[in-house]
């Protein structure tokens, strides 16, 4: 791992236990840190790789997910550059008991902490051992606030929501995913998005083509989402 000022400060603004921690101490966390890149569709983290480390993201977006018995995904959350991903390492807390999977949304670079340094550190640092806690908190929230979604919200809400939140987080409106790839989002079946997609066509909500789901009605859709 190359030292540098940038890395860092990359480490100082996500870690916030960076500077209540010994001078040996960031070495350390610096010798026991790898710089990876990954291509769109890989997995970085699955069922026979529950403690991969902790996942730092540099560049990319990575999404985190559960997958059924038999074959269905959901998506908890998702992970953009500067966040840390801590479920990636369920051997540092304990309590997790479940598994999720982690793949590159898009083309990533990832900074993977060694789980077995970080759990050491954090038994013998409280600053660190607080850090984990807080994040796995958050993560757990979006985890909840996902499940929330699946149990309470008709599909018809779910699908104005991502695309809202879509819209929001790439800064267009136009959509460029199949609709295989958003029931995987959502929680649905595709030809249950199809349709569902359809319908927000008939009241002018969306316009439909092999380019992907353009809003045209962006206030249309929150009325539906609420």
């Amino acid at each position: 791992m190359i030292r540098s000022a940038a890395l860092t400060a990359i480490l100082e603004d996500s870690f916030s236990f960076w500077n209540k921690i010994s001078d040996l101490e960031r070495e350390s966390i610096m010798d026991s840190i790898s710089d990876v890149r990954y291509e769109k569709g890989s997995c970085l983290s699955g069922s026979d790789d529950s403690c991969a480390g902790v996942f730092l993201v540099r560049s990319g977006t990575l999404r985190v997910y559960m997958l059924s018995e038999d074959g269905k995904d959901l998506t908890l959350f998702r992970l953009k550059p500067g966040e840390v991903c801590i479920l990636s390492a369920s051997c540092v807390l304990k309590m997790i008991r479940f598994e999720v999977l982690i793949e590159a949304e898009t083309e990533c670079r990832i900074l993977v902490l060694n789980a077995k340094f970080f759990s050491d550190l954090a038994a013998g640092n409280v600053w660190v051992e607080n850090f984990s806690y807080k994040v796995a908190a958050e993560r757990f929230s979006d985890v909840m606030e996902a499940i929330q979604r699946i149990f309470f919200l008709s599909v018809d809400k779910r699908l104005a929501n991502f695309l809202l939140e879509e819209m929001e987080r790439k800064g267009c409106n136009v959509i460029s995913l199949t609709h295989e790839q958003i029931a995987r989002y959502i929680g649905s079946a595709r030809e249950v998005v199809s349709r569902t997609l359809k319908s927000f066509y008939v009241l002018g909500a969306v316009e439909l083509s092999r380019k992907g789901i353009k809003i045209l009605d962006r206030k249309l859709l929150q009325s539906i989402s609420k």
